[in-house]
């Protein structure tokens, strides 16, 4: 399946924000890529510009392509709620997502390849789809055969606190007790702007 494996820096500066974690190059170079980065002559967006740089901004943070996107997109906008934070729940509910939070990798990409190779169990049983949609009490772990792995070991522990999610560090199992209200989300998204934008 087709995934950005360009310059993540390069993307990063396009949003002017950190996206896919702690970048010094971000630090020193906080303007746009390319030769017209730091004029800012290309500084007035239209409206429909903004909202899509908005969408583009979560698909790059998450790693969803545009076809899966609106496919989640699609099922918040049948859900009851608000649109956009029923989209950001479903996005955090998805398994290579929650392995992430959990600390179980030091990146989205990498919990993306922990679950691709077999490595993660939902419910005692092996699932290898990264977009799989987790449910309130769904309990994830790491496949006993695989708890030695370096990559593992070194990442245990080092994950952040997330209210809607629970980790024994000593059996690497974690629980997805239920969605995450939106205030709990630390991603700096607009989510109305992809709302609007989809309602064109």
């Amino acid at each position: 399946m087709a995934r950005y494996i360009g310059p993540k820096t390069k993307i990063a500066r396009r949003f002017k924000e950190p996206i896919f974690g702690p970048d010094k190059v971000l630090e020193k170079k906080n303007y746009g890529p390319g030769q017209h980065g730091q004029t800012g002559k290309r500084a007035k967006k239209s409206e429909y510009s903004v909202q899509l740089n908005e969408k583009q901004k979560v698909k790059y943070t998450y790693g969803i392509l545009e076809r899966q996107f609106a496919i989640i997109f699609e099922r918040a906008s049948r859900s009851k709620g608000i649109t956009g934070e029923v989209l950001l729940q479903l996005i955090e509910a998805r398994l290579d997502n929650t392995v992430y939070r959990l600390g179980l990798s030091p990146t989205r990409s990498g919990a993306r390849q922990l679950v691709s190779h077999r490595h993660i169990t939902v419910n005692g049983e092996v699932v290898n789809i990264p977009s799989y949609s987790l449910k309130p009490g769904d309990v994830v772990a790491v496949r006993e055969k695989s708890q030695s792995l370096e990559v593992i070991a070194n990442a245990v522990g080092t994950g952040s606190n997330y209210p809607w999610l629970e980790f024994n560090t000593s059996s690497m199992t974690g629980k997805f007790v239920n969605y995450p209200e939106r205030t709990q989300i630390p991603e700096n998204i607009k989510e109305q702007l992809i709302v609007e934008l989809y309602s064109k």
